[in-house]
């Protein structure tokens, strides 16, 4: 995060039906931001799990704008998955991430919660309880590792 004044942020969240499109399109570019562009990875981002209607959207606005977000799902077998966790170039090193995965372990308490971690964030996902499972693999050109937090 670059210096100067301390900069205030909120944490919301909706499921799809409740989120304004201005909002939803904004928490989109972001993901589309971070992921495609600037991890220069071509893929479908737009994957059909945002339509689901338990995903339910996380993040953080500074002034009204998205500058984190991660979504929370329930696979078809009742696991939680916690997806897109993304920040906004600018806003890396305030924290927000962890408040997003903190409120996402929240609404999953009591089930179990897998994810695809980026392998270089192996053991930041393990200070919230997450250990590796299998082998790496490559996804879209980058090492992943997927990551299971017991309930």
């Amino acid at each position: 995060m670059s210096s100067g004044a301390p900069r205030q942020f909120v944490v919301r969240e909706a499921v799809l039906a409740d989120l304004p499109p201005a909002v939803l399109y904004s928490l989109l570019k972001l993901r589309v931001d971070v992921f495609v562009v600037e991890q220069e990875c071509a893929y479908p981002e737009l994957d059909g799990r945002d339509l689901e209607p338990t995903c339910l959207h996380v993040w953080a606005e500074s002034g009204g704008v998205p500058v984190a977000t991660l979504r929370v799902l329930r696979d078809a077998d009742g696991r939680g998955r916690i997806g897109r966790v993304a920040t906004a170039a600018g806003f890396r090193g305030a924290g927000l991430a962890g408040t997003l995965v903190r409120r996402a372990l929240d609404v999953l308490q009591g089930s179990e919660v897998v994810l695809d971690a980026q392998a270089h964030l192996q053991d930041w996902y393990a200070r919230f309880g997450f250990v590796a499972r299998g082998e790496e693999f490559l996804e879209d050109g980058i090492p992943h590792i997927e990551m299971v937090r017991p309930s």
